[in-house]
């Protein structure tokens, strides 16, 4: 019998992304209705792998009502029932489905800072035990008209588009998936080696050091859909100027045409053609958050062009992406932050990589 999407989207998930065991205690957490045909499937397949499914689901994000109405002291409370659950918990499977990619807007910037302080907490004990080993997470989404709406598509286009992306429409995408690692990783290695990382193109001249730091491919093990492969430079040694073409989003808020100039690490001066106001307050959300948490070269030519969803866009096939903010231990980064705001940047119009002045990539391509 033919799988259902769904059951294909719930294998990959439980099977590959987190690789459920037996005995494993497994959180899945949704915050959307329109989630609701893939939580049951991944709930489901959660215990045929003999795992103890824990469901946290809503029927609708609070976050507006909660930056509009808490006080300091409740942006900055962390509850210890899900502090308890990102330290014990095995597994961890979140499902998006926003019902309203605008719903914070118009949200108070400051608050919105203050909280992302305070989860940072969280984050942070999650980021350790995956590098560790102990703990391991994937984040995907299911269509919704507003996600569709922010492409720019219809609710159908957008869902074709979205199963694409993840291999859905192949009969076995956990297999496309492993074929996408095997020639990501080689990649990944060849970096491993390498000291210096320039990138070049449209008003873009920055260099990273990336010595002693690890590259890893991604595909599919903790976003989904995937395909990448990044690392997190060497903290005190980026220095350059970045322009990003793409529209850059960041929960529900965004900016557009924005210029960042980095010295020994940090960024010194940031402008947007819009957006400039919220583009500034995020990177003054912390002591981390102007520092430089990761670069990447997304890999996944079935997503082509801007949807609104940093889930999708980061991974575009000839694109690169930079996050202001926290790094990943695993890669040896140490900047920790409650910000991570990955910022896109179209390599396809001139772009290029050298490594120890030696050219990698070029116009949206490695070539190696």
């Amino acid at each position: 019998m033919n799988k259902t999407v769904w059951e294909k989207y719930a294998e990959v998930l439980a099977d590959y992304s987190v690789d459920v065991q037996k005995g494993d205690l497994v959180v899945i957490r949704a915050e959307s209705i329109y989630a609701k045909d893939l939580v049951r499937a991944v709930y489901k397949r959660v215990l045929e792998r003999g795992g103890n499914p824990l469901v946290r689901t809503g029927f609708g994000d609070m976050s507006e009502l909660f930056i509009k109405y808490a006080s300091d002291e409740q942006l900055d409370y962390v509850d210890p029932i899900t502090k308890l659950e990102y330290e014990t918990a095995d597994k961890f499977i979140s499902i998006g489905g926003p019902l309203n990619t605008k719903s914070m807007a118009h949200a108070d910037l400051t608050k919105l800072a203050r909280r992302g302080k305070a989860a940072k907490k969280l984050s942070g004990i999650l980021m350790k035990r995956s590098a560790e080993g102990t703990a391991k997470w994937v984040i995907a989404d299911v269509p919704t008209h507003a996600l569709a709406q922010e492409a720019g598509m219809s609710f159908d286009e957008y869902s074709e588009f979205l199963f694409k992306s993840c291999y859905l429409d192949m009969d076995n995408p956990i297999e496309k998936l492993k074929e996408l690692d095997l020639k990501q990783t080689a990649w990944a290695n060849y970096l491993n080696n390498v000291k210096k990382l320039h990138i070049t193109g449209d008003r873009t001249d920055i260099t990273f050091n990336v010595e002693g730091r690890k590259w890893i491919s991604c595909s599919g093990l903790n976003n989904y859909p995937d395909g990448e492969v990044f690392t997190s430079p060497v903290e005190d040694d980026i220095n350059g100027e970045i322009y990003f073409d793409y529209p850059q989003n960041y929960r529900g808020n965004g900016a557009q045409g924005v210029h960042l100039q980095v010295e020994n690490g940090i960024v010194i001066k940031a402008k947007a053609e819009k957006g400039e106001e919220f583009l500034n307050a995020m990177l003054d959300m912390d002591e981390g958050s102007r520092k430089i948490g990761e670069i990447a070269v997304g890999t996944n030519d079935m997503i082509q062009e801007i949807t609104g969803n940093i889930l999708f866009d980061e991974k575009i096939g000839g694109a690169i992406h930079m996050a202001v903010g926290a790094s990943y231990p695993e890669t040896g980064g140490k900047n920790v932050s409650g910000l991570h705001w990955d910022l896109i940047k179209n390599m396809k119009n001139g772009g290029k990589i050298f490594t120890d002045n030696v050219l990698i990539y070029e116009n949206g391509k490695f070539i190696i």
